[in-house]
């Protein structure tokens, strides 16, 4: 559902270049006391039972529905963790929340100015961290809190801005027979500098060579 709902937001030519979450260290911590609560209820339970002789018809149903409240409770927070992503796509830096009403941030890469990255000693070891992006829109500065793989991200999203003001990628429409080894040593140069990979730039030259 959540893939759907991504695809669905992406414009004509958008294409998805990286996707992550919130570390699954922030859902550990947001389920560790529901968690606790759930055990503890049952251990308390088993204890009645067997220590207190207590019936067993009367103390499960009981235990059952106090354990319902955590039980929700954690569901939801999963739920909630996983329906929350951070997108980047050949376009623009996308974030969506929300389990049944969603929310969606764009930030324009084209109006980004600045990025900077924040990681703790726990964060380097464990791959997590802070992206602040700054912009020239009116929100100012978008901030991910610790987001997995914040390095990658950041790689994607200046090689994806770096691209965007290239312009190396054009309108199949637009491409004309004449320009095509023009553009093939402009992607040449490209991946010589490490902005496109050698797989993009094998990929693009086999399109525009189809149209020799």
């Amino acid at each position: 559902m959540g893939d759907s709902y991504l695809q669905r937001l992406l414009g004509e030519n958008e294409k998805i270049i990286f996707t992550t979450r919130q570390h699954w260290f922030i859902l550990a911590r947001n389920i560790l006391l529901e968690a606790l609560l759930i055990l503890g209820i049952f251990i308390a339970s088993v204890l009645l039972i067997v220590l207190l002789g207590i019936a067993a018809a009367l103390v499960i149903p009981i235990g059952f529905l106090i354990m319902l409240l955590p039980v929700i409770s954690l569901a939801l927070d999963v739920a909630k963790w996983s329906s929350s992503q951070y997108v980047i796509t050949n376009r623009r830096v996308i974030q969506i929340a929300g389990i049944f009403n969603k929310s969606t941030e764009d930030s324009s890469l084209e109006k980004v100015n600045d990025v900077r990255m924040v990681q703790s000693f726990l964060g380097r070891l464990f791959n997590y961290g802070d992206i602040e992006i700054m912009t020239a829109s009116e929100l100012g500065v978008n901030k991910f809190r610790r987001i997995a793989k914040p390095i990658e991200f950041k790689t994607a999203m200046l090689n994806a801005k770096e691209k965007l003001e290239r312009g190396w990628e054009p309108r199949a429409d637009e491409i004309q027979k004449e320009d095509i080894p023009a553009l093939i040593a402009n992607l040449d140069l490209l991946r010589k500098q490490g902005i496109i990979t050698e797989e993009e730039f094998s990929q693009k030259k086999r399109e525009l060579l189809s149209r020799l």
